[in-house]
């Protein structure tokens, strides 16, 4: 069994007991072009432009009082995946106008091909803030916060039109990855929660296997990609700080340059 194994079963054993008339599910299994075909959107890099404002938000998600959760499973066994299934338990976005509705998002991906050295790069999969118009995306190592617009909300933008979406963008961008299946909970702040417990020790089992991966290549560092609860935020901080002062000071070096070329040719 494989590392995330047990989580895909316990997240199919979670949507199992919920089933009921507060479940929902699709199943797409077209091709990437015919699923960017039968989006009523945009998606892609850059597709997300500006920022959604509270006065043209149609519905939000996860805000921090109503709860909320993410991961993402990956697993070289793909037929632990229902390829194409979304799964909705709770209301689906355009019945929930005004509100803000609490929101848990489990992402399950499988590729015959891929190995524990691919999980750095698999996690940076739940990273879309731009790639989905309509869509304004935060989130960190396990939770996750969005915005839907009134704009695409219009043009019938549902939890299957999102899930469609990351399901394009993740083949697109990931040809390894050939097994693609969503679950999205907004039924309850306790229903999330129930969620996240059921995959809770799922990021410390990926911090081992990104530390694994890390002294493989010569770096013994200890890092879980959480900012927040890092005790080396600071000197990260200083990094980026010295590193924006650094090419601060080469473009100014760079126009003082031209400005001599620009004046000695004259």
């Amino acid at each position: 069994m494989a590392a995330f194994d047990g989580y895909i079963k316990a997240t199919h054993d979670f949507i199992q007991s919920m089933q009921g008339d507060n479940c929902t599910q699709t199943v797409h299994r077209d091709t990437v072009d015919e699923l960017r075909a039968s989006i009523p959107i945009k998606i892609g890099k850059g597709a997300m432009q500006g920022i959604i404002m509270r006065g043209n938000t149609f519905v939000e998600l996860g805000n921090p009082l109503a709860g909320s959760t993410s991961h993402l499973l990956w697993t070289e066994n793909c037929s632990l995946i229902q390829d194409g299934r979304i799964t909705l338990i709770g209301p689906d976005i355009d019945t929930a106008e005004g509100q803000s509705l609490p929101f848990g998002q489990i992402l399950m991906v499988g590729g015959e091909a891929l190995k524990n050295q691919d999980h750095e790069q698999l996690q940076q999969i739940n990273i879309i803030g731009d790639q989905i118009e309509g869509y304004m995306l935060r989130s960190s190592a396990e939770n996750i916060w969005a915005r839907v617009s009134r704009d695409v909300a219009s043009r019938e933008f549902t939890f299957e039109t999102l899930g469609k979406a990351m399901i394009a963008l993740i083949k697109s961008n990931r040809p390894d990855i050939t097994s693609v299946e969503i679950l999205f909970v907004t039924s309850g702040k306790k229903d999330v929660e129930e969620l996240a417990d059921s995959v809770s020790s799922a990021k410390s089992l990926g911090s081992d296997i990104l530390k694994e991966a890390w002294k493989e290549r010569g770096y013994d560092v200890d890092c879980d990609f959480d900012c927040s609860t890092c005790h080396d935020e600071e000197v990260c901080d200083d990094i980026r700080d010295t590193i924006v002062q650094i090419k601060q000071k080469e473009r100014s070096e760079n126009a003082a340059e031209e400005d001599i070329i620009a004046t000695s040719n004259k």
